[in-house]
């Protein structure tokens, strides 16, 4: 609105231009009159509006504090999720490095495996055999028993598997 730079803060321009104004309108007139100052110490709206007027006030005052408040909340957000993406980046580079380092070392073990195989493919195929049943068996309690002892017979030998448990266990 044009009443709120008077009731404000720029009455010194406004007095300015309203010398101006008059000054040409006596000088229009051929007065000889000329303006020295124009004082303009106190503006107040009217009395049958002020106290809207300071609603108006008060309502503009309050939108540029949470304007403030909101940029400063948008700017927080803003940070920490730029720290999020961060270390979210980071994290997947990581997990990247790790699986192509895993991926390369497999592959280093395979193409090692290939050449003794190319080598010795028997040899290779039991040693990747016992490999195997080293890794499935290796923490189990086992029995073992050799088909020649029986003479292949066809005689299955007699185990106390219980007593041979508690044994073993103690």
């Amino acid at each position: 609105s044009e009443l709120a730079p008077i009731l404000n803060r720029d009455r010194e321009s406004i007095a300015d231009r309203l010398q101006d104004l008059i000054q040409l309108t006596l000088d229009s007139y051929d007065s000889g009159v000329s303006i020295i100052r124009v004082n303009f110490d106190k503006a107040d709206p009217p009395e049958q509006v002020i106290d809207a007027f300071r609603d108006v006030q008060a309502a503009a005052q309050e939108r540029d504090r949470l304007e403030k408040q909101a940029d400063a909340y948008a700017a927080k957000i803003l940070a920490e999720a730029r720290g999020e993406a961060a270390q979210t980046l980071e994290v997947a580079e990581g997990y990247r490095a790790r699986v192509v380092n895993e991926a390369e070392g497999e592959t280093s073990r395979f193409s090692a495996v290939l050449g003794e195989y190319q080598k010795a493919p028997n040899v290779t195929r039991k040693r990747l055999y016992l490999e195997a049943m080293e890794d499935v068996l290796g923490g189990m309690d086992k029995i073992i028993l050799d088909e020649t002892s029986s003479g292949g017979s066809g005689v299955v030998p007699y185990l106390p598997l219980n007593e041979l448990r508690r044994s073993g266990g103690e």
